[in-house]
């Protein structure tokens, strides 16, 4: 095909003796960017509507992304096969992502004063990823059809990207469960034997929360676009608002912020797990012990600040439970909405909200984070590493939810967890190097690598955004937000020379 790029013979010969098929890879990637274009035009539309000359911002780039990714299927279909190896599996994951947040952040090149290269791209990833972190001021004011783009990022952030690609893939022949795994070191319960209809129905379960999320906001008072965008962002457990002030801007409807608390918490657990409870009629959820141990630590922090604040604060003690659980459950959800300024709180507090940022909901659910699966590991490990010294002759036989917690999975939750910290330590002397204060370097690398969006302090904080920092902070935390939400060692293992060789 004149005119188009085609890999070379040697570079395709390079990349096969590495396991690596290139036209496999652009392939996929080609089919995610033309059903990218798809979700551009309801943004444009939008705008039609509203009667904004925006939409043509949308309509370009629907534009320049159909033309890419079908210029990327016709390239490579002649050589195309059934299946995707391993390492394709790792690269495919990579590059789809970094692709796909190229794409989305088009739209964001072409928004007045605020576009520039650093926030099209903050904005972008902090979407697809369901960071929730913003460089976006104004929001009141923003066009419809870009306030619609960002909920619709992260709506597709939070696990449509893992859908689309676990649907596209087995309907192309190319081995689902091959690229889920390299999404998340974490394995998954096949409790049904066809990977197809697994995700269909996750994706009916996913489809069916945001929907009755929406309803939900609508009923309580919030206006059909502000429903849909909200919706969108709760279950996706993302954060984006169609408001500065976030939730605070529905201040007087106590109805909305307990609507959302609920779909906040729901939406921290496994997808898989409503699904159970849908086939097999009975509350499956509730016997699964990560989900009982995130209920636990979720409903002590709510307990022990909603009696702090109580005490200090001159209000009702419903309203005290309100403003604490939402504020708590938002950030233990790594969902990032607001609800106040909890940074005002006192240090105490700030200290224990920082912690939380850590924990995310889940393993299987749209959550960031550490999980509560591997907490529970960890706890565990710690536990028999203590009974084996006290009583060496021991054997210590550690199971969860039935299933042995073998030494594979111990170690593998320890890495994660050591790659995760030593980011946020490596992150945050970056960050300090663009003459930040410690809180706002710490605060912003944690809330960035766990997805969980705003910070603490006065300039990343709930009342803030990360609009005032240096383009090279942004990127920065651009790449952080990337390697939270592919969970590192997929990066690291592509990063790696060993992978190459």
């Amino acid at each position: 095909m004149a005119g188009t790029f085609k890999p070379t013979q040697s570079s395709e010969r390079r990349f096969a003796d590495q396991g690596i098929q290139l036209s496999r890879i652009f392939f996929v990637i080609g089919m995610m960017m033309l059903v990218l274009t798809l979700f551009m035009f309801p943004p444009a539309v939008s705008d039609l509507v509203a009667r904004n000359d925006d939409w043509h911002v949308f309509a370009v780039s629907a534009f320049v992304t159909g033309f890419l990714g079908l210029m990327l299927v016709l390239v490579s279909r002649g050589g195309w096969s059934d299946h995707v190896t391993l390492k394709e599996g790792f690269v495919l994951t990579v590059l789809s992502w970094i692709a796909l947040c190229l794409m989305a952040s088009i739209p964001f090149m072409f928004l007045g004063r605020d576009a520039s290269v650093a926030n099209a791209l903050f904005e972008a990833v902090s979407g697809l990823t369901a960071t929730g972190a913003t460089v976006l001021t104004g929001l009141d004011h923003l066009p419809p059809g870009m306030l619609l783009w960002r909920s619709i990022l992260q709506w597709i952030g939070g696990v449509g990207i893992v859908v689309m690609a676990l649907v596209m893939l087995p309907f192309l022949r190319v081995g689902g469960m091959q690229l889920f795994r390299t999404e998340s070191s974490d394995r998954s319960d096949k409790f049904m034997p066809r990977v197809g209809e697994v995700i269909s129905l996750i994706a009916v379960t996913y489809l069916t929360l945001t929907f009755a999320c929406g309803f939900a906001y609508y009923w309580a008072g919030m206006n059909a676009f502000d429903a849909l965008n909200h919706a969108m962002t709760t279950v996706s457990t993302a954060g984006f608002s169609t408001h500065d002030r976030s939730f605070a801007h529905f201040a007087d409807n106590k109805a909305i912020h307990w609507i959302a608390i609920v779909f906040m918490l729901g939406s921290c657990m496994p997808l898989v797990l409503y699904v159970k409870m849908v086939r097999s009629r009975s509350l499956a959820v509730w016997n699964d012990a990560q989900v009982r141990g995130f209920v636990q630590i979720a409903g002590l922090a709510v307990f022990t600040v909603t009696l702090w604040y109580y005490v200090r604060h001159d209000e009702p003690f419903l309203d005290a439970l309100r403003v604490v659980s939402f504020n708590v459950v938002s950030i233990i959800s790594t969902t990032g909405y607001a609800l106040g300024d909890y940074t005002n709180w006192g240090s105490g507090i700030m200290g224990l909200f920082f912690a939380l940022m850590f924990l995310g909901g889940c393993t299987g659910s749209t959550t960031g984070g550490l999980k509560t699966f591997r907490l529970q590991v960890m706890m565990m490990t710690a536990s028999g590493y203590i009974r084996q010294l006290m009583s060496p002759n021991r054997i210590v036989v550690l199971n969860f939810n039935d299933t042995r917690i073998t030494n594979e999975i111990a170690t593998s939750v320890l890495a994660y967890v050591t790659v995760m910290f030593i980011s946020v330590m490596v992150f945050t002397i970056a960050l300090s190097f663009f003459n930040l204060d410690l809180i706002t370097a710490l605060s912003s690398a944690t809330a960035t690598i766990t997805n969980v969006g705003p910070g603490l302090g006065d300039i990343v904080g709930p009342a803030g955004s990360y609009a005032n920092l240096d383009p090279g902070a942004k990127l920065l935390l651009t790449v952080a937000m990337l390697l939270g939400r592919l969970e590192f060692f997929t990066v690291l293992v592509v990063l790696s020379r060993s992978f190459w060789r």
